[in-house]
């Protein structure tokens, strides 16, 4: 079983926005919220490891209906929540993105899809450097799993960081975590997950 390696790596941040994450917000997903101080420890590791940090960012339009088939199993997403340069579709300020860092934007659940996230992960650290992504952010069981599943039909390696991830309930991610750890990758906590990076690192000082 393959290990995370630090130099080989980049970290997906997926979907942290206000909208997601605060109280009273039209998609509030209150384990994100919870899990917030995990995902905050994955990021300081990945940062202090020089792994790059790629933020996803979904975005919907009032000028036409950019995601037709979510706004039909989600209507008040018509007229609500994650509207392009609105507060809401800002990631929150406890993971906010700091200069040099990658912000994609996304209109559909796998932030692979017509975005350029694949171009970033092939030159961020040097043409084709990059083999494995760690993922943390929100909703589990949609954006992440989704983002999983595409970064494991390009070839990528996935480390699934289940305490920095957050789901609408217990079940679905239990269920999802079980999913990505039997066929797309690896289920980490955080606290493995940066085990992994701080052995790499220092393999690489040795």
């Amino acid at each position: 079983m393959w290990r995370v390696n630090p130099q080989k790596a980049a970290l997906l941040v997926i979907d942290m926005q206000n909208d997601f994450v605060l109280e009273g917000h039209p998609m509030e997903v209150p384990m994100a919220r919870r899990r917030i101080p995990r995902m905050q420890e994955a990021v300081d590791e990945c940062r202090a490891a020089g792994i790059p940090v790629i933020y996803t960012e979904h975005i919907l339009l009032d000028t036409f209906n950019v995601s037709p088939l979510e706004s039909t199993y989600n209507p008040a997403l018509l007229v609500a929540g994650m509207r392009k340069g609105s507060f809401g579709s800002q990631v929150i300020d406890d993971l906010k993105p700091r200069p040099g860092d990658t912000v994609i934007r996304k209109h559909r659940y796998d932030a692979f899809h017509n975005t350029r996230l694949e171009t970033v992960l092939a030159t961020v650290s040097g043409p084709r450097q990059v083999d494995t992504v760690i993922i943390i952010g929100t909703l589990t069981e949609v954006c992440c799993d989704s983002t999983a599943r595409g970064a494991y039909m390009r070839d990528y390696k996935v480390a699934f960081i289940g305490d920095a991830t957050g789901a609408l309930s217990d079940e679905a991610q239990t269920a999802t975590e079980m999913n990505i750890g039997t066929f797309f990758g690896r289920a980490l906590s955080t606290g493995e997950l940066v085990a992994e990076i701080r052995d790499g690192r220092k393999g690489q000082e040795e």
